[in-house]
């Protein structure tokens, strides 16, 4: 048994005692004594003849899955838009909007502005796949087990940790250049210049590029979550054989 091995099983220990002593959460205690169990499988080996290297591939391959639907799915013609990612207009334009829609030539601004930033977001989306896979192909070997033995969000958690700044800051031109194709933040800008000209009101220059490259991003990660779920809990979601093998260990 090797340091790295005793101190891992002292500390689950030691939480597994806290959690006994104070009995306060029985179905966590379960749940934490299964995720021993389960790093135990893969520290000693047992029932499986899977190394390192298969193991970490494993993991993987089990985001890369996760990425590609992500980025398959919202990228597609309406893939934000007709999903339950849908970027809404952030809450300090909504004033905006309340006013100028009944403005002539605007009533049909919350629709037409909703359509452009999902668009937008769309076209942004198919910039994703190098990024994921830079942070995905950067995982080590104790990275994989963290996930392996971790909660159902472990492998997405990772990923999002690894890369969610560098999207950000890589997406943000790809977003502007998208909103810009079509469209969008030309007709924002004409719409604050309406609603500045109304009487009573205070001027106001909400942007969109922000607001519309965070929520594209999360709403990425939360399908990749969702698949990672998935892949997990639904044996029938492993699609190749190294899938099924690393995952049974959880099982």
């Amino acid at each position: 048994m090797n340091i790295s091995r005793i101190l891992r099983c002292a500390f689950l220990i030691l939480i597994i005692f806290i959690v006994n002593t104070t009995d306060t959460n029985a179905q966590f205690l379960d749940k934490l004594k299964k995720r021993v169990d389960q790093a135990e499988k893969v520290l000693d080996g047992k029932g499986s003849s899977l190394g390192k290297d298969q193991i970490a591939n494993g993991l993987k391959e089990a985001l890369d899955s996760g990425v590609s639907t992500a980025v398959e799915t919202l990228s597609a013609p309406n893939g934000y838009l007709g999903s339950q990612y849908k970027i809404l207009i952030p809450e300090d334009a909504q004033k905006v909007v309340s006013k100028v829609k009944h403005v002539p030539g605007f009533e049909n601004i919350e629709r037409d502005l909703v359509q452009k930033m999902n668009e937008g977001a769309e076209i942004a989306a198919k910039k994703a796949t190098p990024i994921f896979k830079e942070a995905i192909l950067s995982m080590s070997f104790d990275d994989a087990m963290n996930i392996l033995t971790g909660e159902d969000d472990a492998a997405t958690g990772y990923l999002k940790n690894k890369s969610y700044e560098k999207l950000y800051k890589e997406f943000m031109p790809v977003i502007v250049s998208s909103l810009d194709e079509v469209n969008a933040r030309d007709y924002w800008r004409s719409v604050v210049n309406v609603y500045n000209s109304l009487p009573l009101v205070k001027d106001v220059n909400p942007e969109l590029d922000d607001h519309v490259n965070k929520s594209a991003l999360n709403g990425m990660f939360s399908l990749i979550e969702k698949k990672e779920e998935g892949i997990r809990n639904n044996a029938d979601q492993r699609s190749t054989k190294l899938l099924k093998d690393v995952f049974v260990k959880q099982d």
